[in-house]
Order: structure tokens, then sequence, then C-alpha cells
């Protein structure tokens, strides 16, 4: 078990309670019961909480006061609750952590209730932080507006590219698709914005976002990764389902230009499947590729170069070494 992963154990449960208390009741009894406690059992299924986590540690490892980053990290973590219940929504997918999807439980339109409600929490957290001066807060608005813009935007991709069988994609396509879709919001921004909070030098906060923008994207191949070579219970996920939704991953863009089975894999990824044996047979053709191992190879390179360019640039001490643990995490993880 890394550092960083057992910084994760040990902190988040602090965090979690924290977070809770954004989840009112509302001024009508039946608001409880059709948003806010599904928003909340949602929140509390939500993870790991290394979003909101790593940026108190960027705030930290830049001599700042963790605490003063609380109210930011929980903007971010609000916004990874709103895209989730989202994109379970528009991948159809039916569950989430071992646990039915909002859309399955409570219906589609609470669902994008609740998930419009997390949006809306995003940016108000930051606006009634009182421990923030006003310069601040805009720049970290600034930061969360722009990530959400981003995240948009890679979410188009990804969807458009599937809804419209597309599959005259490149490695850069993917990147450009991933690096929004992902990156921004699950390490960038975090890391951008506990930096900002905790006083870094423009140089520092520069070096702290393209740390997280490279594990971050090493984050998301890895995650598809695992979605296709883990076990259902590491993945808590609907297993395989992006050979089913068709996706265009790191692994299938790559398979696509190197299998000899291309075409095979190419009517796979195109029937949608959800036969076992059809999907088995779909990740028999990626591994015959080499295409898990270049994806495997690619996020492991990404990180190893990220943290020599980090070490650079931040001081030595706890926090450092603990983000500099995360990209060990993240390329390492199975679940």
């Amino acid at each position: 078990m890394t550092l960083f992963e057992l910084y994760l154990k040990r902190e988040a449960r602090a965090f979690d309670t924290y977070l809770a208390t954004f989840f009112a009741d509302g001024s009508h009894t039946d608001m409880e019961r059709y948003l806010y406690e599904p928003l909340s059992r949602f929140s509390d299924n939500s993870g790991k909480r290394h979003r909101p986590l790593i940026c108190l540690l960027a705030c930290e490892a830049v001599g700042g006061e963790p605490r003063r980053a609380w109210a930011s990290a929980a903007a971010i973590e609000h916004f990874h609750t709103a895209a989730l219940i989202h994109d379970d929504i528009e991948d159809s997918s039916l569950t989430r952590r071992d646990q039915p999807c909002m859309h399955i439980a409570e219906g589609l339109g609470l669902a994008v209730n609740a998930g419009d409600l997390a949006l809306s929490l995003v940016c108000g957290t930051v606006v009634a932080d009182p421990g923030l001066d006003d310069a601040t807060k805009l720049r970290v608005l600034g930061e969360l507006v722009a990530m959400t813009t981003r995240t948009v935007e890679g979410q188009a991709l990804d969807i458009g590219w599937a809804r419209d069988n597309r599959f005259d994609l490149t490695v850069q396509d993917y990147l450009v698709m991933a690096n929004h879709k992902t990156a921004f919001y699950s390490g960038g921004v975090p890391l951008a914005v506990g930096a900002i909070i905790g006083g870094a030098s423009d140089e520092q906060v520069e070096a702290l976002r393209a740390y997280g923008m490279a594990t971050g994207l090493a984050f998301q191949i890895q995650d598809d990764v695992l979605n296709l070579v883990g076990t259902r219970e590491s993945t808590k996920k609907d297993f395989r389902s992006d050979i089913t939704e068709g996706k265009r991953t790191l692994v299938a863009i790559h398979a696509l230009a190197h299998s000899a089975q291309r075409d095979r894999f190419l009517e796979l990824l195109s029937a949608r499947t959800s036969v076992p044996a059809e999907l088995d047979e779909a990740v028999a053709i990626l591994r015959e590729a080499g295409s898990i191992e270049y994806a495997e190879n690619y996020a492991h390179d990404l990180v190893m170069q990220a943290k020599v360019a980090l070490q650079a640039m931040v001081p030595a001490g706890k926090a450092s070494d603990l983000l500099l643990s995360m990209a060990d995490f993240f390329v390492q993880r199975n679940s």
C-alpha cells in the first residue's frame, strides 16, 4: 500500500463528515426525501476522496495552512458528484460502486435534479467561504469555471464519437478528450487551487497544475485498463462497459491501429455487445495487439516524468512526498 493510499484512508473520514454538512434538509419535509437524502447517500459512496485531499496537500506543500482550502476542496468534490450522476445517465449505466446509479434508484428526473444541485454547490461553496479574501475567491472561482467547461468539452467528445460511430481517431484525439474529461478536475485544478490558497508563486502553481494534469491523465488511462481487466469487485461499476458502450479509450484506439484482428474488434465495438463470451474475445484481441500493455506503459511513463518535474519546483517535505506517492498509486491501483 502506498503512502498516498494510507493518507487517503486516514483523512477521508474527517472530510466525509465535513461534506455531509452541505446537504441540508430544505424548507419542506419532502425536499429531504427527493433531493438532499439521495444526494447525500450518493456522495457518501463516491470513492476515495482523492480530489479534495490532493487540494489540501498542494496547499500544504507550498507552505500554506490546509484548513484554509477545505471549502474549495469540497467544491471540487461536489463537482465530482455531479459529474458522476450525469455521466451515469449519459452512459445508461446501471451501477456505481456496487450500488444502483441514482437514475436507477430514484428515477431520471430526480437524478438530473440532484446533479444540478451538486453543480450549484461548486461555486456557491467558495463564495460562502469566510476564510478566503475576495481576490483569492475570484482566482479559485475562475479555476472552477474553467474546470467545469473543460470537463464538459471532454464529455462531449466522448459521447459524440460514440454516437456517430467515429473510429477514425488517433492517440492525440484520445489525449485531448481524456485531458479535458478527467485530468483537469481529477488532478490539474485541485492542485492549482490548493497552491493558490497556499500562497504559491505563479511558477509553483503551474508546476503543480502540470503535475496534476499528467497524473490525472494516467488515472484515466488506468481506469480504462481496469474496466477491461479488473474484476467486478475491484471496479465496482459495469465491468467491461467500455466495450459495450463503444468507448474510444487509449487501449481501443491502439488496437484499431495495430491489431491483426481489427475488423473483428471493430465489429464487437460497433455491436455494443454485452455478451460475456464476446467481451472476453474483445479483451483477448486487445491483449494480443499489445494494447493493454501499451496503455499501462504510457501511464507509467507519464507519472515518472511528472515526478521529476515536480521535485524541481516544490520543496521536499511530508506533503510533497505524499503527492509523489499519489502518482504511484494512480498507476498501481486495482480499483
